[in-house]
């Protein structure tokens, strides 16, 4: 008797169990966006260095807020002023610029009424005096933690390292992903598409939601429906950390991924989850001989090859690969959080009640409230290519109304931050 699907949560933890991050490199910024940090990252110098004004306009002395004020000099961004205030001193200065000896607090420029040399406070003084000033150390201080192990490098984490005084960052070598088609229906050419045919894009899409992640894929296929043919595709792709196959998963006479394996020497480790559209998704594992599973070696960790086995009706591999491939990659490439995060919002029409398996419904999303596609057929791409969202309805979920709060995904960005 075989086991019965196993519950989203679960399947994802063990899948997210068998991934072990890769080896570390080190790379320099621009080739490291869109990788994770392997490591905390420290700052090498305090930003800012000195105290900085915040606004255009002129530093005084401390308890010196009611003027006059001779101005003696100017401070610029870059261009420090080099004395001392006294009493009854000002120095003109820029935003960015580093505070005189001897200033407490700058008045805005509009606040100040100038003749010559002499200026008047015009308007109201700082209130606290320091009101405009950005100390020293305000963002970070040298040796302090700026950014986590496991956070996304993009473009501000990028601009934050630099500043924190980095020209190169630790990250893990991105995963080489190996993507198998399978089916006899499928066509490679679309000229040569008969009747009985339809074109192969499950391969495409795959390696496009792949590539949203730093990771170096291929595709092979489409594969016929023969356990040879599938044992041969396995061995071209014997030196991927990841295979991801697409049909040939379930039950059928014709569905050979589960034989293919096993003669190819994996061992399965799940099959079955119980979600729409997606049920008959299988994980296996493949022991790779002479590897110890550490740093050294090929680095897959474990000494195993990861193989990740999607249906073949183009939704239900979207979703699939959406909730198990991409955080299987994240968590390869040391992500903190490797999971999708859903967000709390509106229904904008009604929902029948769910099914007896959890669901995701492709949907739009506008912001603030969400709309379910009305077509759902899970070979349906039209209603795919039109959706930003997956609705997560749970299994025996009642009817709900338009404005009923509903839990989605977002499918922009791969659902991650």
């Amino acid at each position: 008797m075989k086991p019965p699907p196993l519950p989203l949560e679960e399947a994802q933890a063990r899948l997210l169990a068998l991934a072990a991050p890769l080896p570390v490199v080190h790379a320099d910024i621009e080739s490291a966006l869109g990788h994770f940090l392997a490591a905390p990252l420290q700052a090498r110098r305090t930003q800012p260095s000195a105290d900085l004004s915040a606004m255009d306009g002129y530093a005084v002395a401390p308890g010196d807020m009611g003027g006059p004020w001779q101005v003696i000099g100017e401070s610029a961004a870059g261009h420090p002023f080099h004395g001392e205030l006294g009493k009854g001193q000002a120095v003109r200065i820029s935003t960015g610029a580093v505070m005189p000896a001897g200033a407490a607090a700058v008045i805005l420029q509009e606040d100040i009424a100038r003749d010559g040399d002499r200026i008047s406070l015009s308007g109201e003084a700082p209130s606290p005096p320091g009101k405009h000033i950005r100390r020293c150390g305000m963002d970070f201080a040298l040796g302090g933690e700026v950014l986590a192990a496991g956070t996304r490098l993009g473009p501000a984490q990028a601009a934050l390292a630099i500043a924190a005084g980095h020209t190169h960052l630790p990250i893990r070598r991105g995963p080489r992903v190996a993507i198998i088609d399978s089916g006899d229906e499928l066509a490679e050419d679309f000229d040569a598409c008969a009747p009985h045919q339809i074109p192969a894009s499950n391969g495409a899409m795959l390696r496009a939601l792949a590539a949203t992640l730093p990771c170096e894929a291929r595709r092979l296929g489409p594969v016929a429906d023969e356990l040879d043919a599938l044992t041969r595709a396995f061995a071209d792709a014997a030196d991927a950390d990841l295979i991801v196959t697409s049909g040939g998963a379930s039950v059928g006479e014709h569905d050979l991924v589960r034989p293919a394996l096993e003669a190819w020497g994996a061992e399965l480790d799940f099959w079955r989850v119980a979600i729409k559209p997606g049920k008959p998704i299988l994980v296996a594992t493949r022991p790779l001989p002479g590897n110890g599973g550490g740093a050294g070696g090929n680095g897959r960790g474990r000494g195993k090859q990861l193989i990740l086995g999607l249906p073949g009706n183009p939704v239900s591999s979207y979703v699939t690969a959406y909730l198990f491939m991409l955080p299987l990659l994240r968590a390869m490439l040391g992500a903190a959080e490797p999971l999708p995060r859903r967000v709390r919002t509106r229904l904008a029409a009604p929902l029948r009640p769910g099914s007896s398996r959890r669901e995701f419904l492709r949907a739009r999303w506008d912001g603030l409230t969400i709309a379910p596609q009305q077509l759902q057929d899970s070979g349906a791409l039209t209603s795919l290519a039109g959706s930003n969202a997956l609705i997560d309805r749970p299994a025996g979920a009642p009817a709900c109304e338009a404005g009923e709060d509903v839990l989605a995904y977002l499918l922009e960005n791969g659902g991650f931050a």
